[in-house]
């Protein structure tokens, strides 16, 4: 039987996450401790772990037809790579950083500067379009102590909630991109296997879509249906039921999750009671 190739991270948060993901979407995987390959027992699936920056070559040379992977690993070294699906997760930004006492204004400060990165392409597209021509040292892993040391005027690294900048002394002075996890598909995907991700891809999208939403259920007075029933659009309209009183109605919608407290308080302006909030395990439209 063919099965789909998907690579996730070795080890690490967006492994946590990745296999989180796949778990979530009815995928059960027997991972022993160091495997470095493994088998779904329900879906036609292989999971490969592998290292984060060796991804995208796999991915390339079709060796695996997918895989979960940080947008910023992507675009550094995954050049006609395509992306088909955002996750939400492992959202970070790839930024440039200087020492505190750098008087900086713009990133014009940055020409003829020093700036270490392990993300040298990212970094030299992103000056070049900039206009701005720098010297740049490329550093795996720690690269937030090069100003510290004098090896560098400046840095590009991801930065998720910047407390490694401020513990070195550090300031974040240029977003260059904004990152998160992405379903990434390899450019040698057999036509085989293209079947079996949309079906992975249909269940991914179901709970991705359960994570981002709440079912809400409320009570209503009759005469401010139409108010409330305007603020909860829901997935095409919501459901409405009689109550024991003829005088009031049950509502039940679907609100997004990102617009959840704004909706709430529409909802109690308008007259709606006993509002009742509950999360969505997968969602099917």
């Amino acid at each position: 039987m063919n099965k789909l190739k998907i690579a996730v991270q070795k080890s690490g948060r967006l492994h946590d996450h990745s296999l989180k993901l796949l778990k979530d979407a009815g995928i059960s995987i027997d991972n022993g401790k160091d495997q470095l390959k493994a088998e779904a027992k329900n879906f036609p699936v292989e999971v490969y772990y592998l290292r984060n920056g060796d991804i995208p070559q796999y991915l390339k040379d079709g060796v695996v037809d997918c895989a979960i992977i940080g947008e910023n690993i992507l675009v550094e070294k995954g050049e006609g790579i395509g992306i088909t699906d955002k996750l939400g997760f492992s959202k970070c930004r790839v930024s440039l950083a200087v020492s505190k006492i750098f008087e900086y204004d713009s990133l014009a400060d940055l020409n003829g500067k020093r700036i270490a990165t392990s993300y040298p392409n990212t970094t030299r597209k992103y000056l070049e379009r900039q206009g701005v021509t720098a010297d740049l040292h490329i550093i795996n892993g720690s690269v937030e102590i090069a100003p510290n040391i004098g090896l560098a005027d400046a840095i590009c690294d991801i930065v998720s909630s910047g407390s490694t900048l401020f513990k070195n002394n550090l300031k974040e002075v240029e977003v260059m991109m904004e990152s998160e996890a992405v379903l990434a598909v390899s450019p040698k995907l057999p036509k085989d296997a293209a079947s079996i991700l949309e079906r992975l891809r249909f269940r991914i999208q179901s709970v991705l879509k359960g994570r981002n939403s709440r079912y809400v259920l409320l009570n209503a007075p009759n005469d401010k249906l139409n108010a409330i029933t305007a603020i909860l659009p829901g997935m095409k309209s919501p459901t409405i039921l009689p109550l024991a009183d003829k005088n009031w109605s049950s509502v039940h919608s679907v609100i997004k999750q990102d617009e959840f407290w704004d909706v709430i308080d529409q909802l109690k302006e308008a007259g709606a009671q006993g509002i009742l909030v509950c999360p969505i395990e997968k969602m099917v439209i």
